[in-house]
């Protein structure tokens, strides 16, 4: 019998789920890859599926002008590279984040599944943004819902870093933890998205005359700002480190007039 109950109490410790305990990061990577993969063939699909002229359009409206019949469709080519390129930065992020992530965690493996299933919502922004050539009156929603999409998405990595931060010593690399290298513009590339969508979110409430303009534009700048974001990063740290080794000189000055104007150095 206590042989029994001894057996009975083992099985349950190893069925017993801890948020902490550790997950093979590898699987964690190869699923999210995945998933990145398959979002981004699903927006391929979907922008060659409606979105190529006719043969015959080309050559009655258009007089053979494949252009002329390309231009016709502008609109949905930029809300596709638009939704693209929000995948593949978000990739990037994501690469970056398990870059210097050592050790994942189960919490950290569901964070992921959460940002993951507001990545494969794209497609869905994608379609709904693609509409704006046809002047349609739910743009100001369509922007609404692309901006809750993305803003999830990335809310969701920085709270996958923020979570390993918290056990920095086994999951994260020394260049990521708080006072490393990499801290500062690691919390700036992870806060970058969220904080855009977000304001892109308001903006828009606010002015909705200006949603689309203001969308657009939110997708233009994001690429941009994620290169000079490490720019004044770095250029902000050697100005902190600059200004923090004067103030080391003038202490270390000062405490050697201290020490020539002591008593027993008079004496």
């Amino acid at each position: 019998g206590q042989r029994d109950e001894e057996e009975e109490h083992h099985s349950l410790e190893s069925f017993t789920f801890y948020l902490s305990e550790p997950l093979s990061k590898e699987r964690v990577e190869a699923f999210s890859d995945g998933v990145y993969a398959i979002v981004a063939t699903l927006l391929i699909l979907d922008i060659c599926e409606d979105n190529v002229p006719d043969p015959r359009e080309v050559q009655e409206k258009f007089h053979g002008s494949l252009l002329e019949a390309l231009s016709e469709y502008g609109p949905n080519y930029l809300a596709y590279f638009g939704s693209f390129v929000t995948i593949g930065l978000l990739w990037f992020v994501h690469h970056s984040l398990f870059l210097y992530v050592t050790k994942a965690t189960r919490l950290m493996g569901l964070l992921n599944i959460l940002s993951l299933a507001f990545i494969g919502g794209l497609p869905l922004a994608y379609q709904l943004t693609s509409e704006f050539a046809e002047k349609s009156h739910n743009e100001i929603e369509a922007i609404q819902v692309s901006c809750v999409i993305t803003f999830f998405a990335s809310i969701f990595q920085f709270a996958i870093w923020t979570t390993a931060l918290l056990h920095e010593r086994e999951t994260l690399h020394p260049f990521a933890r708080y006072g490393g290298k990499e801290h500062a513009f690691m919390f700036a590339k992870l806060a970058l998205y969220p904080c855009v969508s977000l304001g892109a979110f308001f903006l828009t409430c606010l002015l909705s005359e200006f949603s689309t303009a203001i969308f657009h534009l939110m997708q233009i700048v994001i690429p941009f700002a994620f290169l000079a974001l490490r720019i004044f990063v770095r250029i902000s740290l050697t100005v902190i480190k600059s200004v923090m080794s004067l103030s080391r000189r003038k202490v270390v000055l000062l405490e050697e007039e201290e020490a020539c104007l002591s008593p027993e150095t008079l004496s």
